[in-house]
């Protein structure tokens, strides 16, 4: 479960996100979305230790990040930004990781097969497509084997096919038992993926629920999330 109640951080005088409370089930995925600058990363890190809230909490399996004995084997986390080493091979990248967790060098096979990168596991990182660096990505969250994922936009750069067995992983892991919280802003696609929805604007949850009842009333999500909102498609090009 991760639980996250009256979360706020403020940067100087900016409340980049004020109040913030919901949870994330598992054996379901949760949606976390919202506009760009809205919090949603902010909300993120905090969850994940990297950055210190200005008040509240936000708790995985009823602790804070910070105290996960082997975090890696607990959560496995996708945040843009957090990249590897451009010149180091995919393969010793996440032998790299798996070594500083104490995890088997096996498991390395394992994830590079389940996220279809075994073919490049000896290439360098820099020759990698976007696509590839997320595969990439999402094998090192699952190295550990956790019980929780954090994604942000884990489908960027993937090929349908690629986002449809991202969509059809994320729905079988959810199922086993596990938590799945999923930031996204492909409105077709995460309707098709979650169960539950977190909207998120300007600092501050606008709603939630179940897929169905954040929905209500609106011909999809993408209508749903863009009343909500505020917005309108194609609104910032």
């Amino acid at each position: 479960m991760i639980a996250i109640t009256g979360l706020s951080k403020r940067f100087g005088s900016n409340k980049a996100v004020d109040n913030v409370s919901f949870s994330a089930a598992p054996g379901r995925v949760t949606g976390f979305l919202g506009p760009n600058g809205a919090g949603k990363s902010t909300t993120l890190r905090m969850l994940l230790g990297l950055d210190r809230p200005t008040s509240g909490t936000a708790l995985i399996g009823g602790v804070p990040y910070s105290r996960i004995a082997q975090p890696l084997r607990s959560v496995g986390a996708l945040l843009d930004g957090a990249g590897p080493v451009p010149e180091r091979r995919g393969a010793d990248h996440l032998r790299w990781i798996a070594q500083s967790n104490r995890i088997p060098r096996k498991r390395v096979e394992e994830v590079l097969e389940q996220v279809g990168l075994s073919h490049a596991a000896k290439t360098r990182v820099r020759k990698y497509s976007l696509g590839m660096k997320q595969r990439l990505g999402l094998a090192a969250a699952l190295l550990g084997e956790p019980r929780t994922l954090v994604l942000d936009e884990p489908a960027n750069g993937l090929d349908p096919e690629g986002i449809r067995t991202v969509r059809t992983f994320l729905r079988s892991y959810a199922a086993e038992g596990n938590t799945v919280l999923l930031s996204s802003h492909l409105m077709g696609e995460t309707a098709e993926t979650v169960d539950d929805v977190v909207i998120i604007n300007r600092g501050s949850i606008i709603a939630q629920g179940t897929l169905a009842d954040v929905t209500a009333g609106n011909a999809s999500l993408e209508e749903a999330f863009f009343e909500l909102t505020g917005g309108t498609p194609g609104e910032g090009w």
